[in-house]
């Protein structure tokens, strides 16, 4: 035990003395700024691919509606809300109007193509288009982003 006059040695000084060195701080932070260089480009591209596979989604349940209303009326619908849709309409994307497809005539074919809205992470405006047939990778410019698209691997 020390006394009250007792000089305390050097050494217990430098044990009671617990923390970080600006070097040790330097480094971790070096490595967070390493690793956040590769993660946040890879988190940012894995979300604008999973809102891109929303409007898929969408436009797979709209073209199972398509079918079943042509299988009762004889014709492709003009209006999304005449189908049977219990998918909500994509949150990032605009859905433009059912039109005419390749044929020119609703009887037989249809197309609507999906626009990308808003801040989409550095990729700009993109389109996805659907048809009677499927995906329309002729007329969709999603295909010009490879990273995002959810039909490429």
């Amino acid at each position: 035990m020390i006394q009250k006059n007792e000089t305390v040695p050097n050494s217990l000084v430098a044990r009671a003395r617990r923390g970080f060195t600006l070097v040790e701080l330097a480094v971790v932070i070096v490595i967070i700024g390493v690793l956040a260089a590769f993660g946040v480009p890879r988190f940012i591209k894995s979300v604008e691919r999973s809102k891109a596979a929303e409007a898929f989604a969408y436009a797979a349940a709209v073209r199972s509606a398509q079918e079943r209303y042509h299988s009762r009326e004889g014709t492709y619908a003009t209006l999304v809300t005449d189908l049977d849709i219990k998918f909500s309409a994509p949150k990032y994307f605009t859905v433009g109007t059912i039109a005419a497809g390749v044929t020119g005539d609703l009887e037989d074919s249809w197309t609507l193509t999906f626009t990308r809205t808003g801040a989409s992470a550095g990729y700009g405006e993109y389109t996805i288009t659907f048809t009677e047939d499927g995906y329309d990778s002729t007329n969709s410019t999603i295909n010009t982003i490879p990273d995002i698209n959810p039909l490429q691997t």
